[in-house]
């Protein structure tokens, strides 16, 4: 009964979102709050039960019997419930009832409180009916299997368990976004207190999205074994396109908060981060691609997904297009200001998920027409691969970053050039003596040189924006400085890490594939390979075919033992690498497949990637800053609460002469 419960409570869900929507959008009120609360329980509760058929094994839920197994661990087992396209969709319900909860919580009473609600409501009512009645994961089987199917092998990694909650708390913080800009057009206010309100939520929603992305990176780069962090691939662009956007509307909420402009601009941004959101979940779930990342390849639910994004995305746009006319304009600035340096940035940001968007939809653009025998079949059959976004998206990228000093170094309304660039003078001497460096050391060419250049400007720009802050107060007054300071400062310095570990480990990376026989070497990067042989290892779930190799640098060895595993639940494999980090970055090895002409001799690929950790450490730098930026408002915002002023108490009234007046 416990898969009936589950179906019961996501019914009860649905009819709480219903009454939401309803009472959001017209009467508003405790009514309206209530039922969000109400709502999120029972979506909780929904997916609940839904773990539990997956942890108990009951194969009778079809889901289960298509993506368990009695010998998975029960991590993994967890995880299935949502790695899956039927029980991540729970989840984004769940997530989605679960934000409008979190509002009605935490947001003080008031218009925009109760419409935002209304339309978050609308948002799930639609994510709810979609689930309930195209994808729902408490089907049961009338002639239940023995043992279930077992999930993808590659997805039974920690990285990947954690990866889509974080993504859709991204992509669904994304709607709340929109709901509050919704809000704000059908009220008529968007304005400095709206903008205020609005920016914590589209912290945490971008913080959470650039977590998620970045253990996607991870999970492909040691999972995946090709050495690679990102490829490019439409679903990992899926996630990229909206976090652009959410890096340009965060910004772009600091000039409406601060200064009152930008108003169109913001809620407009609002509105695009909710839309590739959208498209992105059409990409991941429709079938029109082929993906390791994709869910499913059903194109009768793809097209419904695809009206849902019309209709939620005509309509936004269509509200957008209604009230935008009828916003103020802020203050006029100077192109030289910090004003100004925000609108290049949300330029640049935004022409460059522009970007990524032409390369990921032109080749399945392309694919149709072909089908469609619209087009030749030569040209259906391009593709867009990473040279294309090397070229269009690098330079655009670089360019952003160049000017991210001056942003953080210029006043409002207006500001003198020649100033601003003879202050920033040291941090352009310490770039171009570390670009100078790398090429000396390296040698790669001026590709390297420039992105460490770029990089290495980024970090010293925030650490005199540091210094310039702190003024005469030297350390102490560093170590006073706001967390929405440092918040910023810690994003900053990520995205410059991020930089150079990206540009390093893509310029410098080496691999090389070596046949090797038991007891022969290989030598590489300074580093000497003996290969021991293989033996078979039998895992929880998985039968391994692992390597013993000694690895020596230095005169110091160690054993790396990289593994072929196979699943025979679901008759697929997956190659496990042996990495050896070390302070320059990752020796990486791994097993490939022996040769069938030389018996005991295999394949074994050996690779080193430079900074490979500074890719990943620069991610986790950019979610931190947001996330403090975020600690930072909700501090203050919870300090404003608490010095307000309380209501007074009203005097009980006087009776009336000769009412009560004996009592």
């Amino acid at each position: 009964m416990i898969a009936e419960l589950g179906h019961l409570l996501a019914f009860l869900a649905l009819g709480a979102a219903v009454g939401q929507s309803v009472l959001g959008l017209t009467s508003g009120g405790e009514a309206a709050r209530r039922l969000a609360v109400a709502g999120a329980i029972f979506a909780a509760l929904s997916l609940l039960t839904l773990i539990i058929s997956f942890v108990r094994l009951d194969f009778s839920v079809e889901l289960v019997a298509a993506h368990s197994h009695s010998q998975k661990p029960l991590l993994y087992r967890i995880a299935g419930a949502w790695g899956n396209h039927e029980g991540s969709m729970l989840l984004w319900c769940v997530i989605m009832a679960g934000y409008g909860a979190l509002a009605a919580l935490t947001m003080r009473e008031g218009k925009l409180r109760d419409r935002a609600l209304g339309v978050q409501g609308l948002l799930t009512v639609g994510s709810f009916l979609y689930l309930l009645f195209v994808s729902s994961p408490f089907t049961r089987l009338a002639d239940p299997p023995f043992d279930g199917a077992g999930l993808n092998p590659l997805l039974q990694d920690p990285a990947v368990a954690l990866h889509p909650p974080f993504l859709y708390l991204g992509y669904v913080g994304m709607s709340f976004v929109f709901s509050l800009a919704a809000a704000g057009l059908i009220n008529g206010e968007i304005d400095r207190d709206w903008a205020r309100r609005t920016r914590p939520w589209a912290l945490g929603a971008w913080s959470c999205l650039t977590i998620g992305i970045a253990l996607g990176a991870i999970w492909a780069y040691y999972e995946l074994g090709w050495g690679g962090w990102w490829f490019w691939d439409p679903v990992e662009n899926a996630s990229f396109m909206p976090w652009l956007v959410a890096a340009a509307l965060v910004h772009s909420l600091i000039v409406t908060e601060k200064r009152g402009g930008m108003a169109s601009w913001t809620v407009f941004l609002a509105v695009l981060a909710f839309c590739l959101s959208l498209l992105g979940t059409f990409l991941v779930r429709s079938g029109v691609l082929t993906s390791v990342h994709a869910f499913a390849v059903d194109p009768a639910r793809g097209t419904i997904l695809l009206i849902g994004l019309g209709l939620a995305g005509g309509a936004a746009l269509a509200l957008f297009a209604w009230r935008a006319p009828q916003l103020k304009a802020g203050p006029e600035f100077d192109p030289v200001s910090r004003e100004g340096a925000l609108v290049l940035n949300n330029l640049f940001l935004s022409v460059s998920a522009a970007l990524v968007l032409v390369g990921t939809v032109t080749p399945m653009v392309l694919q149709w027409m072909g089908e469609a025998k619209l087009i030749a079949p030569e040209a259906a059959s391009m593709s867009i691969g990473e040279p294309y976004f090397q070229l269009t998206l690098a330079p655009m990228v670089a360019f952003l970053l160049l000017f991210m000093p001056l942003a953080q170094a210029a006043p409002w309304r207006k500001a003198e050039m020649t100033p601003l660039l003879k202050w920033l003078l040291p941090s352009a001497i310490i770039a171009v003596l570390a670009a100078l460096v790398a090429l000396a050391m390296g040698g790669w060419g001026v590709f390297l040189g420039f992105g460490v250049l770029v990089g290495v400007w980024v970090i010293a720009g925030v650490a005199q924006d540091i210094l310039r802050r702190a003024g005469a107060g030297g350390w102490r007054r560093i170590l006073k400085l706001p967390l929405t300071v440092w918040g910023m400062a810690i994003a900053h310095i990520g995205m410059g890490v991020f930089v150079i570990g990206a540009t390093v480990e893509t310029a410098a990376r080496t691999e090389q594939t070596f046949p090797l026989a038991q007891g022969q070497s290989a030598e590489m990067a300074g580093w000497s390979f003996e290969f021991q042989g293989v033996k078979i290892v039998d895992g929880p779930n998985y039968v391994a075919t692992r390597a013993d190799i000694l690895a020596t640098h230095d005169g110091r060895t160690e054993l790396l033992q990289p593994e072929q595993r196979s699943y025979p639940v679901s008759e697929m494999g997956t190659t496990e690498v042996a990495i050896r980090k070390t302070l320059g970055g990752d020796v990486y090895v791994a097993l490939g497949d022996q040769l069938r002409d030389q018996d005991g001799v295999w394949r074994i690929r050996i690779a080193h990637h430079p900074l490979i950790d500074w890719v990943f450490g620069g991610a986790a730098l950019i979610a931190v800053g947001g996330f403090m930026s975020l600690a930072a408002r909700l501090r203050r915002r919870s300090a404003a609460n608490a010095e307000a002023p309380a209501a007074p108490t009203p005097e009980p009234a006087k009776p009336e002469a000769g009412v009560g007046a004996s009592a």
